[in-house]
Formats: structure tokens, C-alpha cells, sequence
């Protein structure tokens, strides 16, 4: 179950940090892809090493997903900063 809730969690998180990245309504599947990507390494990998529990005793807490939304956040950022 741990497995699905994290899924569902980087699948959300992803795309509301590809919908905070873009301005207009449209957002590209391979943005939404870096999203999903980016918050399923900070939930599964980073967050662990740093002591970050996506899950508590009570479901979600609150941590884990911001900690999620802001690594899809920045790795969504990092290739448009290099363009410019």
C-alpha cells in the first residue's frame, strides 16, 4: 500500500509542480514526465536519507508532499534557467 500511496503522491505532486511552473493552461507531457520524475526521487530516494516520512500514523503528512513539490519544482526549473 506504501508503494501505491507514494505513486498517487509523485503523480499529483508532479503535476501541480508542472501546472506552478507554466503560466498557461497547457502543460506538455514531458514536463508533466520531469514532474512526476522529480517528485518520485525526492519521496523515494531523498527523503528517506534526510528523515522525511511521507506517511505518518495518520496517512499523509505534510512534509513529505511539500518536500516532493519543491524537488519537481526545481528540477522543472533547472533546464528553463539554462536557456536563458
Amino acid at each position: 500500500m506504501d508503494i501505491v500511496l507514494r505513486l498517487t503522491v509523485a503523480v499529483l505532486v508532479g503535476w501541480l509542480a508542472a501546472l506552478i511552473m507554466h503560466t498557461d493552461s497547457d502543460v506538455s507531457l514531458s514536463d508533466f514526465s520531469v514532474g512526476v520524475l522529480g517528485a518520485g526521487l525526492a519521496g523515494g530516494l531523498l527523503a528517506p536519507a534526510l528523515n522525511i516520512s511521507a506517511t505518518g500514523e495518520f496517512g499523509l503528512t505534510l512534509w513529505g508532499p511539500l518536500w516532493c513539490c519543491a524537488a519537481a519544482t526545481i528540477l522543472l526549473a533547472a533546464p528553463s534557467t539554462s536557456h536563458s
